[in-house]
This record gives structure tokens, sequence and C-alpha cells, in this order.
């Protein structure tokens, strides 16, 4: 094993967060402490490990100890949503340094939007302190399905001029630097995962806001599918849909029955003015009688296609997002009462059905974490590396 691939090794042992004595580390990797100090140095030299204090000795010279660096590198997560923008900036401990949001539609086109990305990730790292040059990696999600190995949308139906656009791209070539892209529920997924559920390994995260869609994680892999859309369930026809249009242009999806669009729509055509899946929320917390018992419906239709999920996957959880999750359990016991009452005791047995701990911010904690764990690979550490010539 190189010196090189061998630091790399090393630093995926500190990024526990817990600081190692040399001779420490040369146990755990079984070889050479000189070996373990060459390492160590390359590591250094990149700015990435740090001596943090001296290890008790018992006697003579003290050991230096060295950990993982968090807040010299950063790195990005985008959340591009229908209406919305929201960017933030992580250090390599995870932590939120900054963010920014704006209101803006997806519609208004590839190259509109990913300018205020860069301008907002520009601002963020100057608040924060840091120049382009700390920034390892970007992690993007968008509201539609995305080719995985290229990244690039792949007919959108919400993201009209987005198909094919080669998002990582036209980012890289802002910041130079990997730009890894995924479909936003199953970026929320993975973020949810890392935030609250990170010893479970099956898990479906639903994302009910504009649109309706699914991030499933099955035995601690995030599948998308042989063409990037495992997970659509917003398109599955439900019978109460009957002949309701859906902007997919099919007919009877679920997403034009219980959306926060579709729920809205219903508010209005009974007399509330309202605009969206937050006045929804809103008119709910107030106790609005029929804007609860829509919610409550709303949740029984997802239940409905989350029960035929659940007889194929077998989730240990199912993690309720996006906007119409902001209902609380008026929503979800909705979700809960299909679900119990369709499938087999076998399945529900262990199943837990729960609101999403990270809320709204699922999208770009997720994206942080693509960005990471792409910054952070073995691969990313030993090219950084050989670049620096170690």
């Amino acid at each position: 094993m190189s010196t090189v691939s061998g630091a790399s090794e090393l630093f995926q042992l500190l990024r526990d967060g817990q600081p190692r004595t040399r001779t420490e580390l040369a146990d755990l990797l079984d070889a050479a402490r000189s070996t373990i100090a060459l390492r160590v140095d390359a590591l250094m030299e990149l700015g990435l490990v740090g001596p943090v204090d001296d290890a008790a000795s018992t006697g003579g010279r003290p050991s230096s100890r060295f950990g993982l660096r968090a807040d010299v590198k950063t790195v990005l997560g985008v959340d591009i949503g229908a209406s919305h923008l929201r960017v933030g900036l992580t250090d390599l401990a995870g932590t939120r340094l900054a963010d920014a949001s704006r209101n803006l539609l997806v519609s208004e086109g590839p190259e509109t939007v990913l300018d205020i990305v860069a301008e907002l990730a520009s601002g963020l790292l100057e608040h924060a302190g840091h120049g382009t040059g700390d920034l390892l990696a970007i992690g993007v999600g968008v509201p539609g399905p995305v080719e995985h190995s290229t990244g690039r949308p792949i007919n959108p139906p919400i993201m009209p001029g987005w198909h094919g656009f080669d998002v990582p791209g036209y980012l890289h070539a802002r910041f130079g630097v990997p730009v890894l892209v995924d479909n936003d529920v199953n970026v929320m997924s993975v973020g949810e995962r890392a935030a609250a559920w990170p010893g479970v390994e099956n898990l479906i995260f639903v994302k009910v806001a504009t649109g309706i869609g699914a991030g499933i994680i099955c035995n601690g892999t995030l599948l998308r599918g042989a063409d990037g859309v495992a997970g659509d369930i917003g398109h599955i026809r439900v019978p109460r849909g009957a002949e309701l249009l859906c902007r997919c242009g099919n007919s009877g999806c679920l997403e034009a029955v219980a959306a926060g669009p579709a729920v809205a729509l219903k508010l209005r055509a009974s007399g509330h003015s309202i605009a969206d899946s937050l006045d929804v929320v809103a008119l709910v917390r107030q106790g609005d009688q029929e804007a609860l018992q829509l919610v409550r419906q709303a949740g029984r239709d997802v239940g409905e296609v989350l029960s035929a999920c659940l007889s194929m996957m077998n989730p240990a959880v199912i993690v309720i997002g996006g906007s119409m999750a902001l209902t609380g359990e008026h929503f979800i016991a909705g979700v809960r009462e299909v679900i119990y009452s369709r499938t087999m005791p076998l399945a529900t047995q262990h199943l837990q059905v729960v609101q999403s701990v990270s809320g709204l911010d699922a999208g770009i904690v997720g994206a942080g974490v693509l960005a990471l764990q792409h910054a952070l690979s073995r691969e990313s550490i030993d090219a950084m590396l050989a670049a620096a010539g170690a």
C-alpha cells in the first residue's frame, strides 16, 4: 500500500472526530510509527488534519494527538424546489455554517436558477470567512428525475428547459469542484437518515408538498432504479382521483388528489382565500374543520399507495416530510389509519410512521451529506494527496 493510499485510510479513521496519537494510529492500522508519521504529515499539508492537544504521557516527551480539522474546508448543499431555492454551507463535521434562501420558480430555467445558486453560494462563503478554494464539493437536489451517471435532469415534468441540462458542468465551471446532483426526495431521504435514523437500513422518506415523491433507502443504500425514477409515487393512479388531470398529463394521479395544491384547490372552491400548501398548514393550525378533514383525507390517499409499497419493501420507518407534513399529526394520522388497516400485521408490527425531524431543512441537509460523503471519500482524499504530490 502506498503512502498516499495509506494516508486516505488513516483519514477515514479520524473522520469520527476522535483525536489519536501516532502510536494509537499505528496500532489500529498495523503500520510502523514512522509510516504513520509520513501519512499524518501528508494530511496536515492538505489542512485536513492537525494537532489537537497533548495526550497523557507516562514520562518523557508528551505524545501529540491528531484529529480532523473540520473548520478548514467546506461543502455546499443546494435544495432546488418547485418554487424555492435554499443553499447551505457546511463544515467537514457536518455543522451548518450559514444558509440563504430565495423564492424562485424552477420553471425560470437552469441558467437563471443556477446563476442565483452561484450568487448565494459566493455570499455564504464570504460571510463564513472562506474563499472558493476552501470548497470541496457541491450537492444539489432538483424536483425531477435525474440520470445518476451524469447528474442531468431527464424529462422533468415541472422543470421546463432543464431536460438534459449539464447541471454539474455549469456549477463546476463556476467553482471548480465536483458537483453531485440527484432527485430532491432522494436527497431528502439521505439527509433525514443521517440526521435522525443513522442505524436504520430500510426507510422510506415521503415528501408531500407541491408534488409527492418518495426516497427509498434499501439495505442501507439509496435506491434510484434503472432510470432514476424509483419512488415516483405521486403519479400512481388512485381510485379517488377519478378523472382529475395531473400536471404530468395523466389523470387520477395521487399528486392530483393529495398534494398541497390539490388540497388548496378544494379549499378555494369552498370559499377560502388561500394560495398554496403553507396556507393550508396555516388553516389547519387555526383549527379550520374543513381544512382538517381534507388534510386527513389526503393522508389516507397517500397511505393507500404506501400500503402497496410496504408489502414490497417492508421498511422499518416511513418519514413524512415536505410542507404538508407541517400539519403534524393530522396528515400523518390519515397515513397511519390506512396503512395499519390495509397491510398485513407482520409488515407493520415494528413499523414507525413519523414526521420528518429535519422538516423543510431536509433538502439542504441531504445535499450537504451527499457533498460531504463524496469530498471525504477515500477516492477523493487519494486524488487530493496525489495532486499535492504526497
